[in-house]
């Protein structure tokens, strides 16, 4: 039985309306109002009619708690995020996933809960999924390790993934994604289009399918163009592994002349460390960036981006989590295409 919180200890205050106060303004009994309020199961149209009524009339609010123990929902879902605390809150990427969700939910009561699965701790967040604290995850910036993808599968879990899985079947795991292997490539091009001829990657992480395919991309255009592919670095997606890998790129190919680098995060990064050694952009060196999130209009100078579609992406996502929770069918991988945004870096 669903019943609302009273305020019995304030005598001051009125009491808040209880749900048979709404069964008898509806003229129906108190489980015909519980299930009419509940989703409406096994209720006339006429008797759901009278209790959503009584509802506005008096103003009664259900108690979420016993209301979950009803309908065995939470109203809330998780996005996960395999990441350590300190680049969700600096990561602009995080940012728009989080206004892209929450722009999908707006029409819902349901609220979104951050789960924040730190390294090593993936059996833990899966504990917590399983446990009904929440009726589906959206999961962000999966890496191969965490088998994420797997363990809610098996746990059967409604989930949607932003970026492609590594370790599980399209026809396994429902996931949005942008055409990564096809951006890189295009940002590369750009750069070969302008003359560029020692052209160099600083690329992601190769445990997430973003860095491995847009790394693809890079060596695509080069083979196409019969350029030597030699000049390649890795970073992890942040603004220090990009001045470090820029670092390492310089000492070992001096000669470079366009780099392509596979977010704007490191681009930053790496344009510090280049102006630091004195060589001008895009005088000595072009640079492309990924993401075109914000921080790429507000580089020195402006950072040349393959827009990263991300608050559509995640609006998506939370879409496709929403027909789950309602039943639908699992739904087709759904790939944005990448666009060049160019600025006076390339």
């Amino acid at each position: 039985m669903v019943d609302n919180f009273s305020t019995r200890t304030d005598p001051s205050r009125p009491a808040a309306p209880t749900l048979e106060q709404v069964a008898e303004r509806a003229g129906v009994s108190r489980s015909t109002a519980s299930r009419a309020i509940n989703g409406g199961l096994r209720v006339s149209p006429e008797a759901l009619s009278a209790v959503e009524a009584a509802v506005a009339d008096l103003g009664y609010t259900p108690n979420r708690a016993a209301r979950s123990l009803v309908t065995r929902r939470t109203d809330s879902i998780a996005l996960v995020v395999p990441e350590p605390d300190e680049r969700v809150l600096s990561d602009p990427f995080f940012a728009g996933t989080l206004n892209g969700l929450s722009t999908s939910l707006a029409d819902s009561d349901i609220q979104v809960v951050l789960v924040i699965a730190r390294p090593g701790e993936s059996e833990r967040t899966i504990r917590y999924l399983r446990n009904g604290h929440v009726d589906g995850a959206i999961v962000v910036s999966h890496h191969r390790d965490d088998e994420l993808d797997r363990a809610l599968l098996a746990s059967r879990v409604p989930n949607v993934f932003v970026g492609r899985p590594l370790s599980a079947s399209d026809e396994d795991v429902q996931y949005v994604d942008t055409d990564n292997t096809e951006g890189g490539r295009i940002a590369t091009q750009h750069l070969i289009d302008r003359g560029c001829r020692r052209i160099a990657t600083i690329a992601g992480p190769q445990d997430m399918s973003a860095g491995i395919d847009r790394l693809a991309g890079w060596r695509q255009a080069m083979q196409a163009s019969g350029l030597d592919q030699e000049a390649v670095v890795h970073g992890d997606f942040t603004i220090t592994s990009g001045a470090r890998a820029a670092r390492e790129l310089l000492t070992q190919f001096p000669d470079v002349d366009g780099i392509f680098i596979a977010s704007d995060l490191m681009a930053t990064g790496a344009l510090g460390v280049l102006a630091e050694l004195g060589r001008e952009v895009p005088g000595d060196v072009a640079i492309v960036g990924y993401d075109n999130l914000g921080v790429a209009a507000s580089t020195t100078p402006p950072l040349t981006s393959v827009i990263q579609p991300v608050v559509a992406m995640a609006r998506a996502a939370g879409a496709r989590l929403l027909d789950q929770l309602h039943g639908g069918p699992n739904a087709e991988p759904l790939i944005f295409a990448p666009e060049l945004v160019v600025r006076a870096s390339a």
